[in-house]
């Protein structure tokens, strides 16, 4: 089977499956398989699976229908970041939008779509915060009913805002399929329609207008930098720019923590991945979109997983140079530039989506923390010192010399059983960057013999 591309839909519902997502029974839709394997994925044979084709003039009706509220959001050129990272780095803040996140792109195209009885009755979704979000604001401007299940782990300013918009919220499950489950099970009993948030075509359709406006800000682009949850950002994003400007390349970024694109692409089809606690909470997706991951096969260039500290310290850098409050989720596209991962990019022209800005007060105090210790501006080590009168002076002592701040101490005596006439010294300290951390380690090796550099400690 081949799949039409741009501008050309005639014939277009014989080609497709419309699902209404991943979750559905298997008994109720017909199956539907690729006959070309995507080149990313190194498959050697094809998997079936299930999706409906989203097509680029299903954008362009898109950015139409949402432009009578919706407007451009900035993509500006980073000059300190870009010397920074070695690339020329531009921003798209999508953080700026009215619910702080790109998803009410495909909210608003979401429910612009419904039938008039529909818009009546109301919608549902599963969603751990900016979903939920887009969904509320838009439903209230609209005049339209939105039920809104949330998992326990979203962030409380999510939720709050969320019944701000009149939304009614529901908390059940400790992850976003749970969620959904639930989501699902409203849906049935209640009449109301259920909207995913990465999987419709409509969301898809919206959220792709995002890379409409970066085409039109910034010229000569060599790539594109997307973070993937369930992927309907990106696939919106990779169906327009591999239309109209097919030699830039779409690179996905998504966290260790659920690598869900990635599973799937080694499988060639979605499949369920674990879910564990994240800073990237909003692409705590188990299970990435069919739609979504039919739309990324052959679209999307390179993939990158990064770590949690690479994710802190991109919240951290955005704060300090940008000035701009980006949630996890949002800054893990910056966090793939700075994990030394992209380096092939050095010297080229770079747009990195900053997809969403609703990040918890409390929360922005841990991530800057882990950021800096990320950085190597705030380290953690154990001294063993004599058990004497003034040895704890002399190592505050030293560490103020050496320009240094302690933010904490804790003197141990009972777990130290090699010798009884020394104590364990557990500090944290600031520094001014990871060159003085690695100073004040060397001074601190040349004037005790037991050290541990780090959260270890001696026994």
């Amino acid at each position: 089977m081949s799949e039409k591309k741009g501008n050309n839909s005639n014939g277009r519902s014989s080609e497709t499956t419309v699902i209404e997502d991943v979750l559905a029974v298997p008994s109720q839709r017909n199956t539907q398989s690729l006959s070309d394997a995507s080149s990313t994925s190194n498959l050697e044979e094809v998997v079936p699976y299930e999706y409906e084709n989203v097509f680029f003039e299903d954008i362009s009706r898109a950015k139409y229908k949402i432009s009578d509220v919706i407007k451009a959001t900035p993509c500006r050129q980073s000059l300190k970041l870009s010397h920074l990272t070695g690339v020329d780095l531009f921003f798209k803040k999508e953080y700026m939008l009215e619910t702080g996140s790109f998803k009410e792109r495909g909210a608003r195209n979401a429910l612009k779509a419904l039938s008039k009885s529909q818009k009546k009755v109301g919608v549902i979704a599963a969603s751990a915060g900016n979903h939920a979000l887009g969904l509320a604001y838009h439903g209230k401007l609209l005049g339209i009913p939105v039920t809104l299940v949330m998992p326990t782990r979203a962030p409380l300013t999510k939720v709050e805002n969320c019944r701000m918009y009149d939304a009614n919220v529901i908390i059940h499950g400790d992850h976003f399929g749970e969620a959904m489950s639930k989501a699902h099970e409203l849906a049935k009993e209640r009449g109301l329609k259920y909207i995913n948030g990465y999987n419709d075509k409509e969301i898809i359709a919206g959220q792709g207008t995002c890379a409409l406006e970066i085409l039109e800000q910034v010229e000569d682009i060599d790539a594109i930098i997307v973070p993937v949850g369930g992927g309907g950002l990106i696939a919106g994003i990779a169906i327009a720019i591999k239309t109209l400007r097919p030699e830039i390349q779409i690179i996905a970024v998504e966290s260790e923590s659920c690598p869900s694109f990635s599973e799937a692409m080694k499988a060639g089809k979605p499949v369920p991945t674990k879910v564990v606690p994240t800073l990237a909470d909003g692409l705590a997706v188990p299970t990435v979109g069919a739609n979504a991951f039919h739309a990324l096969r052959k679209r999307v260039d390179k993939t990158v997983v990064v770590k949690e500290k690479f994710i802190a310290l991109a919240i951290l850098r955005l704060l300090e140079i940008e000035k701009a409050i980006v949630e996890g989720a949002g800054a893990t596209g910056f966090a793939a530039l700075i994990s030394g991962q992209l380096d092939e990019l050095k010297g080229k022209r770079v747009v990195c989506l900053l997809c969403g800005g609703n990040i918890d007060i409390p929360v922005i105090g841990r991530m800057i923390e882990r950021g800096l210790a990320a950085d190597g501006r705030l380290v953690s080590f154990t001294v063993s010192v004599s058990d004497a009168p003034g040895s704890i002076v002399s190592l505050s002592t030293l560490i103020a010399e050496m320009g240094a701040s302690v933010k904490d101490i804790y003197h141990e005596r009972a777990w130290l059983h090699s010798d009884v006439m020394n104590v364990n010294i557990r500090c944290v300290v600031e520094t001014k960057s990871s060159q003085h951390a690695g100073e004040l380690r060397k001074c601190l090796e040349e004037n005790y013999d037991r050290l541990i550099w780090g959260s270890q400690g001696f026994v």
